[in-house]
């Protein structure tokens, strides 16, 4: 990041001030990249670059609704989001389904998106008036009571939202009020510009977290579908061909999707995708993996299993009653 600050008829202490600003500035900036970039993987989209692109429809979002249209116009097709983008841009869906395919969860992280967004936006129009030196403006877009604004500060529970706060405090501090008058405006100036690049990266991170949920929406709905079919008490057998072919039987509760108090002791990870099921278990240091398929319309399991001890052998599960709330 490279800023010039334009300080009219300076005297020499203020401009060997502002040399040692711009030093540690860049100090700054090279910092705060090297922090972004390790946030965000080099396989993500370009932020800064879309940030760049909408500005002016980013700094108008007012609303909730305003949020959700932006991202099904050109956000979420830009991100090639298109599954959300047409899932939320499609017609209303019936409650039922609407509540499978965890429509609200996915509606609130397009919110959060176009928030992230927005405050980056506002982070890089404030660090140009700053480096303008155009006092005034950074207080108006950092105090006004425009509904864009207020918009923002409805987002408080946002990652970024504690950095804006503390920008927003220091364009009310006296010294912000005073800072054209005075030669103290050189440390203001520098303060200022470390917030406004704070709040760009968390931005930014915040940013990458909710594209991240957005794009693994849908494998999400299809985990919540799988542990659905798998709730349930199950008669489970599980017979070891390295053990002289021994066979255990054991009753099985298998708990709706989210309740995790009365898991099976010992089960790990469980990944349902379609017909096949993956069970991960873990008790004092033995790990066992069973790899499972339905079958009988989804009243029974059978597949194989291989354990840390080098056992292996065949799995079967048969459902004796259905899922308890």
């Amino acid at each position: 990041m490279y800023y010039v600050l334009l300080i009219r008829r300076a005297p020499l202490r203020v401009l060997l001030a502002l040399a040692m600003m711009i030093a540690s500035l860049l100090g700054l900036g090279a910092r705060l990249n090297a922090e972004a970039g390790q946030s965000l993987p080099s396989s993500s989209p370009n932020f800064p670059s879309i940030i760049q692109t909408h500005s002016e429809q980013l700094a108008k979002v007012e609303s909730d609704k305003e949020a959700s249209n932006l991202f099904v116009s050109a956000i979420g097709p830009l991100l090639q989001l298109g599954d959300a983008t047409r899932t939320l841009g499609g017609n209303p869906l019936p409650p039922k389904l609407a509540n499978e395919l965890l429509v609200a969860d996915l509606t609130e992280a397009v919110h959060r998106l176009i928030g992230g967004l927005a405050a980056g936006c506002l982070a890089s129009t404030i660090r140009q008036a700053i480096k303008d030196q155009q006092f005034s403006i950074v207080a108006e877009l950092l105090l006004g009571s425009s509904p864009h604004r207020a918009w923002l500060n409805h987002q408080s529970t946002a990652s970024w939202y504690d950095s804006l706060k503390r920008l927003a405090d220091l364009a009310a501090s006296p010294e912000w009020a005073k800072g054209e008058q005075e030669e103290a405006a050189t440390a203001l100036l520098l303060t200022a510009l470390e917030k406004s690049s704070r709040l760009e990266v968390d931005a930014l991170q915040a940013i990458y977290q909710e594209w991240d949920r957005i794009r693994n929406w849908k494998d999400r709905v299809r985990g919540l579908r799988g542990q659905a079919r798998l709730c349930g008490t199950w008669q489970w057998i599980v017979h070891n061909h390295q053990q002289n072919h021994r066979e255990q039987k054991l009753i099985l509760v298998f708990q709706p999707a989210g309740n995790t108090q009365a898991s099976p002791p010992g089960l790990a990870e469980t990944i349902v995708l379609g017909e096949n099921v993956y069970l991960r278990w873990e008790f004092e240091g033995r790990v066992q993996e069973d790899s499972l398929q339905f079958n009988k319309e989804g009243q029974r399991l059978e597949g194989t299993f291989v354990n840390s001890q080098g056992g292996w052998g065949s799995v079967s599960g048969k459902r004796t009653a259905g899922c308890a709330p």
